[in-house]
């Protein structure tokens, strides 16, 4: 990989497999937050993951969209790299994980006990940055994960239907920030027009364990809620998640502040999505501006 993008990307802290891949490691916000006894992120409120045993990672950093809302840098983009063996990941997915969070167990915050458990991750999210169906043997992976005992949520961008076909995580996230394809092109800005590849990939949710996220941008993609709902209904996903975009990363010199939308209006939103079709407000986390829907059975 580009030396001058994985030193950016270090700095950040992310902890590569190795030198010739971008498959990465990096404990998030929650993680680290939950590790000195704080709370936990939505995920474990909606979903019951402990957030201090839960490694983020991704296969690869590639990705086919350029979207405005995204915090990663498309200045330190990968544009070549070997793919980093499926073996190779899940033998060294703890190693980086202890070597991320190595600065904690010296700290006053982080009980002795609660150390020990995030050093024994049970649960992966392939969701950290890029497109994981970019890694082509990205099925292969998934299955090794779910026979190491982990529990697996894969979070993808639905543009290889192909690829999440073959794919068996626990969870399968696909996200849906677009009413239409007019939109969808504006603002995902994916390297080709990938809206029926997406459509198909929604379909892929019904009968297994789903969610749609959204991210909603205010003035940008906050419209139309009932396309949004006819869309989900389709899918039969278990789950929708209406998230607000947040002014974070590289995202600041795309978008304005005022085009992040505060958590009453992401709630009123949702609520307008779920007025037409056959889901719920289950929950909500305002401190993440997120509103959780579910199906009805």
């Amino acid at each position: 990989m580009h030396s001058e993008a994985c030193d950016a990307l270090r700095k950040q802290g992310y902890q590569f497999f190795n030198s010739r891949s971008s498959a990465a490691v990096k404990p998030c916000l929650w993680n680290k937050r939950t590790l000195k006894g704080g709370d936990m992120c939505y995920k474990a409120q909606f979903y019951g993951i402990e957030s201090h045993r839960c490694v983020q990672m991704t296969p690869t950093l590639r990705c086919n969209q350029r979207c405005l809302f995204c915090w990663r840098s498309f200045e330190h983009e990968v544009t070549e790299e070997e793919e980093c063996p499926p073996e190779e990941i899940r033998a060294n997915l703890r190693r980086l994980q202890k070597k991320a969070l190595s600065g904690y167990k010296v700290s006053q915050y982080v009980t002795a006990e609660r150390f020990r458990e995030a050093l024994a991750p049970t649960m992966v999210a392939i969701s950290l940055s890029g497109e994981p169906t970019c890694y082509s043997p990205l099925p292969e992976l998934i299955d090794g994960l779910n026979d190491d005992g982990y529990t697996t949520f894969l979070v993808s961008n639905g543009t290889r239907p192909e690829v999440l076909r073959r794919c068996r995580p626990y969870q399968m996230y696909i996200s849906l920030d677009a009413p239409d394809r007019e939109t969808y092109l504006r603002l995902c800005r994916p390297q080709q027009d990938y809206w029926e590849n997406l459509q198909e990939s929604l379909v892929l949710l019904s009968g297994r364990r789903s969610a749609i996220r959204v991210t909603v941008v205010r003035g940008l993609n906050d419209f139309a809620p009932e396309r949004y709902a006819a869309m989900i209904q389709d899918s039969g996903a278990s789950f929708v998640e209406v998230k607000g975009y947040m002014h974070l990363g590289y995202s600041r010199h795309r978008l304005e502040r005022d085009q992040m939308p505060q958590h009453d209006q992401v709630r009123a939103f949702a609520e307008a999505i779920a007025e037409h079709c056959d889901y719920e407000i289950k929950d909500e986390s305002p401190i993440s501006r997120v509103a959780c829907l579910e199906r009805i059975a």
